[in-house]
């Protein structure tokens, strides 16, 4: 349908790439218009196919995909990318943000993972371009629609790649998890870990669970939202 919004697959790996190109094929709304196993592949790709969105990963054998994503951006037509990536680094993580990249999903992930993924930017794709003039409500609800929340918006002390990291921490689990395995696990201390739960919990976009043992205070245990409301 000429509504579908083209999309361009770009991994290294061949059988990752035809995964990827089946998982968005399964998805309604959305259409394969090439695939690219490397940063000069997807360049030219782009400019061939003109897709409205890039699935992109970040190791490729030519060039990463940051460096592919800071190209996208010099380039005067603008086209939306989704990191898809191995890298576990923070440093990866704020680079891409830094470069526009909507969405980072953190390999290995599951169908339900990448759908909800493409569905939220088809929400976003639809409630921007909607608009012409906008206000401040306007652009909250783009950025919530995405599941970023605004830099300025964040209380003091926080910032968005570590939270970020967190979130997409709590996204893989599929049990809950305490804040002292989110501290293992993204490398941020417990109490940090913790600081940044309470605030995703208090958006609704983590789900607090308590833990009651034998005796003490119940152990605060913290689930993605998201995925509570898809299982």
């Amino acid at each position: 349908m000429s509504d579908d919004v083209r999309t361009l697959i770009v991994d290294d790996d061949y059988m990752v790439a035809k995964v990827h190109r089946e998982y968005t094929q399964r998805v309604p709304g959305f259409q394969v218009v090439g695939v690219a196993h490397s940063g000069a592949e997807a360049l030219s790709a782009v400019e061939r196919f003109r897709p409205d969105l890039v699935i992109l990963d970040i190791y490729l054998p030519d060039m990463s995909g940051l460096q592919v994503l800071q190209a996208l951006r010099q380039q005067p037509r603008s086209v939306d990318v989704i990191m898809v990536t191995a890298a576990r680094d923070a440093a990866s993580l704020r680079d891409a943000m830094q470069g526009g990249a909507l969405r980072y999903l953190v390999k290995p992930f599951d169908f339900t993972r990448f759908r909800e993924s493409l569905q939220a930017y088809h929400r976003f794709r639809g409630q921007r371009s909607g608009l012409e003039a906008v206000n401040q409500e306007d652009v909250d609800r783009l950025y919530a629609t995405i599941g970023a929340i605004p830099e300025q918006h964040l209380p003091k002390g926080l910032n968005r790649p570590t939270l970020d990291l967190v979130l997409g921490y709590l996204r893989e689990q599929r049990e809950a998890a305490s804040a002292q395995e989110v501290a293992l696990g993204t490398g941020v201390s417990r109490g940090t870990a913790r600081r940044y739960l309470d605030y995703l919990a208090s958006r609704g976009q983590a789900t607090l669970e308590l833990r009651y043992g034998t005796a003490g205070r119940p152990e605060h245990r913290y689930r993605d939202a998201t995925a509570l409301a898809n299982s």
